[in-house]
C-alpha cells in the first residue's frame, strides 16, 4: 500500500470490541459502569466542594483539609478519563460501527494522556500529603497550606499538559496507509505507532520518555513516601496509633495499586501478547473499572464523606 499524509486519512477503524457477539450485553454493562463512574466521582466532588459551606463548629467533617482537596481533583481526573474513552465505545457498540475520525482519534490520544498523567501525579501528591500528615503531624497544616496545595495541583496539571502536547505532536507527524485498522476499542499510541507507515523510531523513544515522566518518576516518589511512612509508623509504640496511621493510608494505597497495576497490565499486554486484541482487557480495567472503583474505595469506609453527603441530601429534601 502506498503511504499517504495523515491529513488524507479521514477515519480509523476500531476493531477491539466491534466483532464481539455479545455487543448488546457489553453496551448495557459499560453504560451502567460509566453512569456509576460519573455519579460516584461527581458525588465526591460535590461533597468536598460543598463542605466549606456546610461546615459548622459542631460538625465532625474534615473535608476542607488538603487530602480531600486532592481527592476532589483525583475524582475529576477519573471522570475525565472515562469520558474520553467510554462514550465513543458505547456509540460504536450501539450503532455496530467501527469508525473514529482522525480528529477524534487525535483528541482521544491527547486527552487520555493528559488525564492519565494528571491522575498519576496527583497520586504522588497525595502520597506526599500522607507523608507530612504522619511524619510531621504538628506542622501538617503549616506545611500543607492552601497556597502549596493549589501550586501542587497546578504543577501536576502543567506537567500532564506538556506530556499530552508531546503525544499530540508525535501522533500528528505520523503518516499512515489507507484503511487503518486499530485492534483496540480506543486510539492507543503504541498501536498507532505499529500501524504507521513512516519511521517511528524517534516516536517510540519519546513514548518511553513520556512514560518515565508521568509513570516512573511519580511511582518512585510514592514508594519513597511510603518507605518513610512505614519507617515512622514502626517507631510508634502504641498499637492503636499504628492502626490509625495505617488506616489513613489504606484507601490511597489501594488506589495506587489499582491504577499502576492496571497501567502495567496495559503496557505488558501491548509488549508481550501476540494478539493485540487481548490487550483490550487490561485497557478496560484501566479506563473503565479503575475510575469506577476509586470513589467506592475512598467513600465506603469514610465517615466524613458519608456524613457530608447525608447533610446535602437532607437539605435538598
Amino acid at each position: 500500500m502506498e503511504p499517504q499524509n495523515l491529513t488524507g486519512v479521514s477515519e480509523f477503524l476500531l476493531l477491539g470490541l466491534s466483532d464481539d457477539p455479545l455487543q448488546l450485553l457489553l453496551f448495557g454493562l459499560f453504560l451502567s459502569m460509566y453512569l456509576v463512574t460519573i455519579l460516584g466521582n461527581l458525588l465526591i466532588i460535590l461533597a468536598v466542594t460543598s463542605d466549606s459551606h456546610l461546615h459548622t463548629p459542631i460538625s465532625d467533617s474534615h473535608l476542607h483539609t488538603p487530602m480531600y482537596f486532592f481527592l476532589s481533583n483525583l475524582s475529576l481526573a477519573d471522570f475525565s478519563i472515562s469520558t474520553t474513552t467510554i462514550p465513543k465505545m458505547l456509540v460504536n457498540l450501539q450503532t455496530h460501527s467501527k469508525s473514529i475520525t482522525y480528529a477524534g482519534c487525535l483528541a482521544q490520544v491527547t486527552f487520555l494522556s493528559l488525564f492519565a498523567g494528571l491522575e498519576s501525579l496527583l497520586l504522588t501528591v497525595m502520597a506526599y500529603d500522607r507523608l507530612v500528615a504522619i511524619c510531621h503531624p504538628l506542622h501538617y497544616l503549616v506545611i500543607m497550606n492552601p497556597r502549596l496545595c493549589i501550586l501542587l495541583v497546578l504543577a501536576s496539571f502543567a506537567v500532564s499538559l506538556l506530556t499530552s502536547l508531546l503525544h499530540y505532536l508525535m501522533m500528528s507527524q505520523l503518516t499512515f496507509c489507507t484503511n487503518v485498522e486499530i485492534p483496540h476499542f480506543l486510539c492507543d499510541p503504541p498501536q498507532l505507532l505499529n500501524l504507521a507507515c513512516s519511521d517511528t523510531s524517534t516516536s517510540k523513544i519519546l513514548i518511553y520518555f513520556i512514560g518515565t515522566i508521568v509513570g516512573g518518576i511519580p511511582l518512585s516518589g510514592i514508594l519513597y513516601s511510603y518507605i518513610r511512612i512505614i519507617s515512622s509508623i514502626l517507631r510508634v509504640s502504641s498499637s492503636a496509633a499504628k492502626s490509625k496511621a495505617f488506616s489513613t493510608c489504606g484507601s490511597h494505597l489501594s488506589v495506587v495499586c489499582l491504577f499502576y497495576g492496571t497501567g502495567l497490565g496495559v503496557y505488558l499486554s501491548s509488549a508481550v501478547l501476540s494478539s493485540p486484541r487481548k490487550g483490550a482487557v487490561p485497557s478496560v480495567m484501566y479506563t473503565v473499572v479503575t475510575p469506577m472503583l476509586n470513589p467506592f474505595i475512598y467513600s465506603l469506609r469514610n465517615k466524613d464523606i458519608k456524613s457530608t453527603l447525608w447533610r446535602i441530601t437532607s437539605r435538598i429534601a
